[in-house]
């Protein structure tokens, strides 16, 4: 099959793939002009769960990419790769490809992960600055190192359920994922339909991976590596990926990094709370060119 051919730089609005060395196609969509901003999304989502950030900030002069991680949405579904470390070298192939320079990096949940080990396999020679938001760095799974992670059995589980039904795993899941178990809590039928369409999208094999992938890789060393600014978002009702383990240890890694909690908020804030979200990286992204001057 004929691709586009990638020309950084050249438009307003691309939506193609790049081949990764061992071909796998990674679909991703280009979003506007100026500086770059490059989205990574969660399990088992695809680029689109981005989509409101990507409006937000190409309306407002920013070059935004997101693509589909290997074995998720549109992309190729290899039947293997899908770990940390290709899934760091899939976005370095795609960020040279467009020769994207001064980006952006922000991560969600398991694209934490993955932008964590971007900067760790790849330096940040052509990142500005990296956010990571309900992301699941420095470790998730419970160790005798990391006494406050969740114990395997969690994750476990997960894998049962996406290997016993994985439609109704997918329809199960955006209740805690958005936290509409609290009183209180609301969450239209659309979110919930778009979060399993774009689980479904991926291949049953990678999804599997991608449990292991974002519970038992230890990002640790990767943190250390951050020599730019950060900026760690993190709701303090997360079920799927608890502050304890996560984001408050984060902020102890990564140096100079700003941290900001949001009291009562879920996993899915980008989306349930998007005009808070947007607007405070908007703020982040704004300090940044300040700080320049």
């Amino acid at each position: 099959m004929t691709r586009p051919t990638v020309t950084p730089g050249s438009g307003t609005t691309r939506s193609t793939y790049v081949d990764t060395r061992d071909g796998t196609q990674i679909y991703f969509k280009d979003w506007g002009t100026g500086q770059p901003i490059v989205f990574s999304h969660g399990w088992p989502l695809t680029a689109d769960a981005w989509d409101d950030q990507m409006v937000f900030f190409a309306s407002r002069g920013f070059r935004c990419i997101a693509h589909d991680r290997r074995g998720h949405g549109r992309s190729s579904q290899p039947w293997d790769g899908n770990e940390m470390d290709t899934y760091a070298d899939d976005l370095a192939t795609l960020v040279a490809a467009l020769d994207l320079k001064d980006a952006i990096h922000v991560g969600h949940s398991t694209g934490g992960g993955e932008v964590a080990r971007y900067i760790g396999r790849h330096g940040t020679a052509r990142v500005a600055a990296a956010v990571l938001i309900g992301a699941v760095p420095p470790l998730m799974l419970q160790t005798e190192a990391n006494p406050g992670g969740l114990p395997m059995a969690a994750f476990d589980a997960i894998r049962a359920g996406v290997l016993a039904d994985r439609s109704q795993f997918f329809k199960d899941l955006p209740t805690p994922f958005y936290g509409a178990n609290r009183e209180g809590a609301q969450l239209s039928q659309g979110v919930r339909d778009s979060f399993w369409l774009q689980g479904m999208q991926a291949g049953h094999k990678s999804a599997l991976d991608c449990i292991k992938a974002f519970s038992e890789t230890d990002f640790t060393e990767d943190l250390k590596k951050f020599d730019v600014p950060t900026f760690v978002m993190h709701g303090d009702d997360d079920q799927i990926v608890p502050i304890g383990a996560s984001a408050l240890r984060t902020a102890q890694l990564v140096k100079g990094a700003t941290l900001k909690v949001y009291p009562g908020l879920s996993h899915g804030m980008c989306t349930i709370n998007k005009d808070l979200i947007n607007e405070d990286l908007l703020a982040f992204i704004t300090s940044l060119a300040v700080s320049k001057e």
